[in-house]
């Protein structure tokens, strides 16, 4: 499988060379694929690079005793602090999964582990900043992003904690029992050079997902016109529904999507702006194939319409402020 990806992804680099030669003729909008996907993995990589370094700390420093110390009993508590936490916590949609992973492994509730999945790319501080910045310094969209997305996924981890009991992880994705308890009787060197090695078992694990969600995102962006996505937004409900549509297509790094958004400022109301900046950073289409590799199908295919469904009820929501 990494052999085949490898080889796919070293064909798309070499298309514009091989759109030199007079002798081959390729599709015209093959080289604007290349250039989608490739932004879109160049966008992402760093940030799954630093997701599978704090994932492989997590499996060598952190413990179940760890966990238990810091999680509170009280469902409510553990769903507010994992939601604070991620907010707190500069991570892309993509770099989190692994950290996720990770984290519920060792023993973090399913519950805890979904808020702080859905804030972390949402409403970190440097998300925040971009929207602000994006926003011609102004502090309201800023402001509505933050606190629509914290209540959301705030509602939406509750949700999970009633309707899923298990971890949900895929059992070859599992941690075993030994890898649970940590190696803290081992050298300082020896775990730092086993952290590094799970880094790069993970980062290889997480990467082909990756990889095959950057392509069809790209996919869908040459080929399926965004102007006749925004034709269907006659209204404000159907325009916040067309600008979800849009975050999960374009598959944007949260760090970002404030820009994109800013820009149908004149197209869309608010509301609808709302819900492009928010839904994305919660689910988009890489995203969802990288959770589809760790997580079982129904739990993500659920967690999928629980975002769809609370997303678009609270920033219509929002308008009533």
């Amino acid at each position: 499988m990494p052999t085949v990806l490898l080889l796919g992804i070293l064909f798309l680099i070499s298309v514009p060379l091989l759109m030199k030669s007079t002798s081959l003729t390729l599709p015209s909008s093959l080289p604007q694929l290349n250039t989608i996907f490739l932004s879109i993995l160049i966008e992402a990589i760093p940030f799954v690079l630093i997701g599978v370094l704090i994932a492989g700390f997590i499996q060598i420093f952190i413990t179940e005793d760890h966990i238990r110390a810091w999680i509170p009993k009280n469902k409510f508590l553990a769903v507010v602090m994992s939601c604070v936490v991620g907010a707190a916590f500069p991570a892309c949609e993509c770099g989190i999964v692994p950290i996720v992973r990770r984290l519920i492994g060792k023993g973090v509730p399913l519950y805890a582990g979904v808020g702080f999945l859905l804030t972390g790319p949402l409403i970190n501080p440097i998300v925040i900043l971009s929207t602000y910045m994006a926003f011609g310094n102004d502090m309201e969209m800023a402001l509505l992003r933050m606190g629509v997305g914290f209540v959301a996924a705030l509602v939406i981890a509750l949700i999970i904690s009633i309707l899923f009991k298990s971890n949900q992880l895929k059992k070859d994705k599992g941690i075993s029992h030994s890898e649970r308890k940590g190696n803290k009787k081992q050298p300082f060197v020896t775990r730092i050079r086993e952290m590094l090695n799970h880094s790069i078992d993970e980062f290889f694990d997480m990467s082909k997902y990756l990889i095959a969600g950057a392509f069809v995102a790209a996919f869908l962006q040459t080929y399926v016109s965004t102007q006749s996505l925004l034709q269907l937004g006659n209204s404000q409900f159907q325009s916040a529904f067309v600008m979800m549509a849009l975050a999960f297509v374009l598959s944007l790094c949260s760090e970002a999507d404030a820009f994109i958004g800013a820009s149908f400022k004149n197209v869309f109301p608010t509301t609808s702006i709302l819900a492009f900046l928010v839904y994305g950073p919660m689910i988009d289409l890489k995203n969802m194939i990288m959770l589809l590799s760790v997580f079982k199908a129904k739990f993500v295919f659920v967690l999928f319409i629980l975002i769809t469904c609370i997303v678009f009820i609270f920033v219509n929501l929002s308008s009533l402020l």
